[in-house]
């Protein structure tokens, strides 16, 4: 049964799956790959203080070479509905142009893989399995994160792993990304006393103090790049003191910050390096600090995967993809523990905007992609 990648993606579209909501798309994705005979693992996972989250893992075979897709179906909100063109969740396709909340970011990229499976020969000797997650645009605590666990445990190893978010840049092919730059996150606190305006005398003011902590944050020059990532970049993102009075003096403040850092560092080198600036800057005056990392740096090196991902990118486009690592985070800073992962996916232009969208003939072409990329590993 040949699945037309088009009508799947209206479908999963057409589920509201809001994060952490399901609403209905990893069962119509079920549906799918069951026609296609695939086993498919239901899973959800919750975590304290979090919402627990559906999560599918199918398989096909028993044989090398395992090829494994990973993405997700939950999707950002739509926001003021009235500015789109159509409702977010009731998908069209106007003039060749698929619009709908998840089009881009990345429904219609996981239909197009589930179509290009349709049209293998059933006689293709691998194995070819599916990580869906409705945990991506989320916390990401429920969802790759435990499954890659769950799927070892249970004898499922990849060989490779393509993983289906928008990497190209302004046309179909253009890139593919080969690793990502990890991600830290701080906030630090400085305590005051609050006092009145005319008397600082009988107060302490903190706020030149976290100004001084963040002229040395945002003075500190990480690194200068490498041959395969851009350089690490620290950027204060905010700057409070829940003052809105002008005649008092605050009892405490605080600035957040996030580094997007390359594979110069780890993130515990990071840390010990924001804490001796602070250190610095602090004259000896005491101050909190608090980090989370939601991922390491991590790299792909160019090699069998990527090649055989740029043979079949060129292959339908004409195009020779450039290997990039340049973006965001992803669920690939999961994968890589398990196994090398490249990401192929549709143009990014549109993701989390107002009437989100791809051109149809994209999602073709991306289907005829995941083809060739299935069949040369075989």
């Amino acid at each position: 049964m040949e699945v037309d990648p088009v009508d799947l993606a209206v479908k999963l579209i057409a589920c509201p799956s809001v994060t952490p909501a399901d609403a209905g798309a990893l069962s119509v994705l079920s549906d799918a790959l069951m026609a296609l005979d695939f086993e498919v693992h239901d899973l959800t996972f919750s975590a304290p203080g979090t919402d627990p989250v559906r999560n599918i893992y199918a398989h096909r075979g028993i044989a090398g070479p395992h090829i494994m897709y990973a993405g997700h179906t939950d999707v950002v909100p739509p926001g003021d509905k009235a500015q789109w063109s159509t409702d977010p969740f009731t998908p069209v396709v106007q003039n060749g142009i698929l619009i709908g909340r998840g089009a881009n970011d990345m429904k219609a990229s996981i239909a197009a893989f589930v179509a290009a499976v349709s049209r293998l020969d059933r006689e293709w000797p691998g194995t070819i399995s599916l990580l869906i997650t409705g945990d991506e645009e989320g916390v990401a605590v429920n969802g790759t994160a435990k499954v890659l666990p769950w799927m070892a445990e249970s004898g499922f190893r990849p060989d490779m792993c393509i993983v289906g978010e928008p990497s190209s840049a302004k046309a179909l092919g253009d890139m593919i990304k080969i690793g990502r730059r990890g991600s830290l996150s701080g906030t630090v606190s400085v305590n005051g006393a609050q006092g009145h305006v005319a008397y600082p005398h009988l107060a302490d003011n903190p706020i030149p103090r976290l100004i001084r902590l963040a002229v040395a944050l945002d003075a500190l020059e990480l690194d200068k790049g490498n041959d395969w990532f851009q350089p690490s970049n620290l950027e204060i993102t905010s700057i409070d003191v829940g003052n809105p009075a002008t005649n008092v003096i605050p009892a405490r403040g605080s600035f957040k910050f996030n580094i997007r850092f390359n594979d110069t560092y780890h993130s515990s080198d990071l840390i010990e390096k924001i804490r001796q600036a602070l250190d610095a800057a602090s004259d000896n005056r005491e101050f909190d600090l608090n980090i989370h990392v939601s991922g390491e740096a991590f790299l792909t090196r160019p090699g069998k995967l990527s090649t055989l991902v740029s043979e079949a990118v060129h292959h339908v486009t004409g195009r020779t993809p450039e290997l990039s690592t340049t973006g965001g985070t992803s669920d690939a800073r999961f994968i890589r523990h398990y196994c090398p992962v490249v990401e192929c996916g549709l143009v990014g232009l549109t993701m989390h905007k107002i009437d989100e969208q791809v051109p149809v003939a994209d999602v073709l072409a991306l289907s005829e992609i995941y083809q060739r990329i299935m069949e040369r590993a075989a």
